[in-house]
């Protein structure tokens, strides 16, 4: 499941993050991709275990946290690694797909959030690959973008100005994407009839239908 998560931050957290990325310390972004992803990787990335990387981190963590459709959604159990990348002319990122495991955990569900608005650059497209088809995403500041981590992907050329994101992996409570697309669904209803009816005896049937599937399937 590819959806979009509108107004993750807010422009206030926005223009803090930015401010800040604008004189933090950037390294070489291959540092941290696998041995294959390393051909095709060409972008910079927030030297880690440093304080500001950290504040940064904390940051987009809690507005995740507290964003509901991502929690409703994603079901995560922990967002277990986040990057601040930036791609400057001629930078880009080929066709790959992320790492099944990263520090221990699983990555189900990839995202990235976009820090700065399209018109700041030319090309950077984030392209997703599909069974017969492709799409791509360049998305307003502070908006994200989820998929499976299963999924090809790449992010065009960059050709003019600078690209700024935040990418991250998520271990969700349900590890089976048809699966949190079920409970995603029939959470939305229970929350589409509760806004129209109230709480009513169908009502009821749905919610007790969605903790049971988490019981069931949440490992």
């Amino acid at each position: 499941m590819f959806f979009k998560i509108p107004q993750v931050l807010t422009p206030e957290a926005l223009e803090k993050i930015t401010t800040t990325l604008t004189e933090a310390e950037f390294v070489d972004g291959k540092l941290t991709a696998g041995w294959y992803a390393k051909l095709v990787k060409e972008n910079q990335q927030l030297a880690k275990a440093t304080p500001t990387a950290q504040a940064l981190e904390e940051q987009v963590r809690q507005a995740l946290q507290n964003n509901a459709l991502f929690q409703t959604a994603i079901r995560p159990k922990t967002v277990h690694t986040l990057l601040f990348s930036r791609y400057g002319p001629g930078m880009a990122y080929g066709r790959h797909t992320d790492n099944a495991l990263m520090n221990g955990m699983r990555s189900d569900v990839s995202f990235t959030l976009f820090l700065n608005e399209p018109s700041d650059y030319e090309g950077g497209e984030l392209v997703i690959e599909g069974a017969d088809s492709e799409q791509s995403y360049k998305l307003p500041a502070g908006t994200a973008i989820a998929y499976p981590s299963t999924s090809l992907h790449r992010v065009n050329v960059v050709t003019k100005g600078t690209r700024l994101v935040a990418v991250g992996w998520v271990q969700s409570w349900i590890r089976d994407a048809q699966k949190r697309e079920i409970v995603f669904d029939l959470d939305v209803s229970r929350r589409s009839l509760f806004a129209q009816s109230g709480k009513s005896t169908e009502f009821d049937l749905l919610s007790k239908s969605v903790a049971n599937l988490l019981r069931l399937w949440s490992e």
